[in-house]
């Protein structure tokens, strides 16, 4: 197993995240105990140390079971990861309640990382907000010896990031981002970790493999990849890609069963980063897979724009969502815009298509993203 230098401390550059732990009968909500038991004992023996569990994961159960768990073993020989849930902005009052409820499910005296969950659009301004007392409580856990290390995780943008960073960046040990091949460019994960480099902020990664779809590639990617490494997986690729980023300490990866999490090990057995070379030859794989509309924010459209719609921002959320296929990172960050500047608000005026010099049919792609969310 690799390890990574964190202060004092050595961890494991692969992590265990328990947000995808094996189920019974395909319900998120029962998780299958023995199974996973079995596979934490195989990432013990192979010297992963790092477990990272959530409130929220797996309906609220995967901070029981994991609590269980890694009952079993010495406190000092695993480090244990948890969050505050402010994706849910009704726990926003609730932080010393939640708090306490979560040592007790864990079992555990102490959590060794403990986060923020998700700061985004939607929750930015509750997170600052000194009337909930979340940064002021977590802090005062921090001087107990309640949490041994304070961070935050983060799916919102470069410009939310930096107001979080510019109220509590001092005193955040580390930042746990969406980082991938593909997000590197689409979800700007490239300008996010250079923004935490210049607070000196380490980066732990969620998403490797991007819910499974880096597990796979198409014939003509794989085989192009084989010519640099025919012994290379081509999930062993996304791995190499973060191996390769100097300010990334631990890669998580939700492993659903015994054979993900061998492949796994394997990989991390060795630290391979990619050289020039490879590393161009994946970035251009990454391009060619989103094909998303070539917006340049150049920003003519908004000037142009007579319901002040922020339509560069709107066309990188339709990327995201139609590369996707769905899933919540659009939703959510919508939700921090006032309704008459959402998609919904386009009259089909085609004022900002006069002027878009990459001649993007603006009205139809917020057209599209409508019928998308809907």
């Amino acid at each position: 197993m690799i390890y990574r230098d964190f202060q004092d401390l050595k961890l494991s550059a692969l992590g265990m995240g328990a947000m995808r732990l094996p189920v019974i009968d395909g319900d998120d909500g029962r998780i299958n105990e023995a199974e996973a038991s079995r596979m934490v004992a195989y990432a013990m023996s192979r010297g992963i140390n790092y477990y990272d569990t959530a409130w929220g994961y797996h309906n609220g159960n995967s901070e029981l079971v994991m609590g269980r768990i890694l009952k079993e073993y010495p406190r000092d020989s695993f480090y244990l990861a948890s969050k505050f849930p402010g994706y849910d902005l009704a726990n926003m009052p609730k932080v010393e309640e939640i708090f306490e409820k979560q040592l007790e499910k864990c079992q555990v005296d102490y959590f060794d990382f403990y986060l923020f969950h998700n700061v985004c659009e939607m929750n930015i301004n509750e997170y600052l907000d000194e009337q909930y007392g979340i940064f002021a409580y977590l802090m005062k856990q921090k001087e107990n010896g309640r949490i041994r290390h304070l961070g935050f995780s983060a799916h919102g943008s470069c410009e939310v990031i930096r107001r979080f960073l510019e109220a509590y960046g001092e005193y955040m040990e580390f930042c746990q981002l969406q980082i991938n091949y593909v997000d590197w460019t689409l979800q700007k994960a490239k300008e996010k970790t250079e923004l935490l480099a210049q607070y000196h902020i380490p980066v732990w990664v969620m998403e490797p493999l991007r819910g499974g779809m880096l597990a796979k590639q198409a014939e003509e990617n794989a085989d192009r990849l084989k010519v640099f490494r025919p012994d290379e997986t081509v999930p062993a690729w996304a791995f190499r890609f973060l191996q390769s980023l100097p300010n990334v300490k631990v890669i998580l990866s939700g492993m659903s069963d015994f054979r993900q999490m061998e492949e796994n090990i394997h990989t991390f057995e060795t630290d391979r980063p990619l050289n020039t070379e490879e590393m161009a030859a994946v970035l251009d794989i990454a391009e060619k897979m989103i094909k998303g509309v070539p917006c340049t924010k150049c920003h003519y459209c908004t000037s142009h724009c007579p319901k002040g719609i922020d339509i560069p921002f709107m066309i990188e959320l339709y990327n995201e969502h139609a590369f996707t296929g769905g899933g919540f990172i659009a939703p959510m960050a919508l939700m921090a815009v006032q309704k008459e500047q959402q998609p919904t608000a386009c009259i089909g005026c085609r004022s900002c298509e006069a002027v878009c010099p990459q001649q993007i049919k603006i009205s139809e792609i917020l057209s599209d993203f409508v019928q998308k969310l809907s």
